[in-house]
């Protein structure tokens, strides 16, 4: 059985990407795609993906959404935050949703795979 993964970006030239990445990996499944905190909820609910790649910084990214963003998923999902910058602010936010990693969007290409491995236990 695939990993069942959710990409939440708010660019869709990242999202595109990331989905590329994973498209040929037979143990790694996209089952959805969000733009926003709230479509990410909502579809992660409805999916029940095993792990969200979470975009950090979307158009919805006040604080209010993400201190609630972990107890509003119905299901026990794993997070990998994404960013293009892993300042004290961004680790703080990855924190604060229960992430667990943050990846810098420069390094996807060779970081993320493994990590979607790793917290899969592969």
């Amino acid at each position: 059985m695939p990993t069942t993964v959710l990409v939440a970006d708010d660019s869709a030239l990242i999202r595109r990407a990331i989905c590329r990445m994973l498209e040929d990996e037979t143990d790694i499944q996209v089952v959805g795609e969000t733009t926003d905190y709230a479509s990410t909820i909502r579809r992660a609910n409805e999916l029940k993906p095993q792990i969200i790649v979470l975009d950090l910084h979307m158009p919805d990214d006040d604080t209010l959404a993400l201190a609630s963003f972990r107890s509003e998923l119905a299901n026990d999902c794993q997070i990998i935050a994404i960013s293009f910058s892993d300042d004290e602010e961004t680790k703080a936010l990855a924190q604060n949703i229960q992430a667990g990693v943050l990846l810098e969007k420069m390094n996807l290409g060779t970081e993320l795979i493994p990590a979607i491995k790793k917290m899969n236990g592969s």
